[in-house]
């Protein structure tokens, strides 16, 4: 009778962790990755402006946020890839505004990646010394505490400090693959962002479609032009949805409502 006693005690505290376990909170896995302590003033000279509401200069990427949001709500969507038809059309300042700008709705978590391997521009724009490789953790050689940084409580960045010559076949290995399965796994973001090459300097795009469900096309004002949007556009909607196409760099912008 003492024998079965200790069992069925041992039983019941078996079923106590378990319980606690799955009453832990999604995404508790955050609290191993290193915080990133960012500087407005630096973050404002390259162009990324959403970090506080204060500033109405972060309005169209709110605007952008919550129109991704009821779009990936509706669908069921969570991954989303931005890319552009060209370089210097905005795309990796879109992908970290339209980032830090779902980072303050706090009850959502956002990861964001950057996966322009072979030109990397995240760790520039943050001001972010000694980023990691990109390429290790996409080859299953680093973790994600050793690859992302964190910015607040829930938005987690993976810059990439070392461009990647053989970058669309790392892309399409399985490792890649096995490495954005765990992020997700442990992490449980809401929304995860990756801020891809241009489409029409390299296959890089293509080869990575089939891991997003939709995309974002960063258009450029008075570079990019409407044939190369169409093309682009079209490319991307053989592969998955086209959640829309954002024009960059407009210097005039209707004034009727006094914003």
């Amino acid at each position: 009778m003492e024998r079965n006693g200790e069992v069925l005690q041992t039983a019941r505290r078996i079923s106590d962790v378990a319980q606690a376990v799955s009453r832990l909170a999604p995404g508790t896995g955050w609290a191993g990755i290193p915080a990133l302590d960012v500087n407005p003033a630096i973050l404002a000279d390259n162009r990324i402006i959403t970090l506080s509401q204060l500033n109405p200069a972060c309005a169209p990427f709110d605007m952008l946020r919550t129109k991704l949001l009821q779009a990936m709500r509706a669908k069921g969507w969570t991954t989303v890839g931005i890319t552009s038809p060209t370089a210097a059309c905005g795309k990796s300042v879109v992908a970290t505004n339209l980032a830090f700008s779902l980072s303050r709705q706090k009850e959502l978590r956002t990861v964001l990646l950057d996966l322009d391997l072979r030109r990397p521009e995240l760790a520039n724009l943050l001001a972010q010394k000694g980023a990691p490789s990109m390429e290790e953790f996409l080859r299953g050689r680093k973790s994600v505490e050793e690859a992302f940084v964190r910015c607040g409580d829930n938005l987690a960045i993976g810059t990439n400090g070392r461009p990647v010559q053989s970058s669309s076949e790392l892309l399409q290995q399985p490792s890649a693959r096995a490495a954005l399965l765990g992020l997700r796994k442990r992490l449980e973001p809401h929304v995860v962002i990756y801020d891809l090459p241009p489409m029409l300097v390299c296959d890089d795009v293509i080869a990575f479609m089939p891991n997003v469900d939709c995309a974002i096309l960063v258009a450029g004002a008075e570079t990019t032009t409407i044939r190369e949007v169409d093309i682009c556009e079209h490319s991307l909607a053989e592969q998955t949805k086209v959640a829309g196409v954002v024009l960059n760099k407009c210097r005039y912008t209707p004034d009727k409502y006094g914003y």
